[in-house]
């Protein structure tokens, strides 16, 4: 039976020769269904360009269907997707613009960074660099009850114990 080559764009597999596959990949289909994949990535607003420079598919408005289907030179886009995409290109200029619409909720976190960060040069100052982690660890651990219904859970799994893990302090190195 010999290698079989998959072309993902195509979705479908022939014997893998060098003929066999130059044809493929120099063929119409191939190209069309490639270039139907990387549009699905194109940004919004050019393809609402590009639809309003078509005309419209007198097919597909009367039929709902054309034969021609994704590789149709005619535009298969109604008024109201039209509108839709529009809408949506504006919601993420506005996204882009103002990321955050009352500013407090950035303001907030940047003095909670702000608060910490004096907290932890303090501590570095004083020497209680392992008990500022300890207490930051104790608030935000949540278990998730999934995990305690499972039998023989392995140890690297199990939840931290509620005072925390013993800490050893060695003072003599060597």
């Amino acid at each position: 039976m010999g290698k079989r080559y998959y072309c993902d764009y195509c979705d479908r597999s022939f014997q893998d020769t060098l003929h066999n596959r130059k044809k493929h990949l120099n063929g119409v289909q191939h190209h069309r269904a490639k270039k139907a994949w990387f549009d699905n990535f194109r940004d919004a607003a050019t393809v609402l360009n590009e639809e309003r420079t078509k005309e419209h598919c007198r097919k597909f408005l009367q039929t709902g269907q054309c034969v021609f289907g994704a590789s149709c030179r005619f535009s298969h886009m109604s008024e109201r997707h039209m509108k839709l995409l529009e809408q949506k290109i504006d919601d993420e200029k506005r996204q882009k613009e103002n990321p955050d619409q009352d500013g407090s909720s950035t303001v907030r976190s940047i003095d909670e960074w702000l608060s910490r960060r004096e907290k932890k040069l303090a501590a570095l100052t004083s020497g209680r660099v392992l008990k500022m982690e300890e207490e930051e660890c104790g608030e935000n651990i949540e278990i998730p009850p999934y995990l305690l219904s499972i039998p023989d859970l392995p140890p690297s799994l199990h939840p931290p114990p509620t005072g925390g893990w013993r800490v050893t302090q060695h003072n003599e190195w060597g």
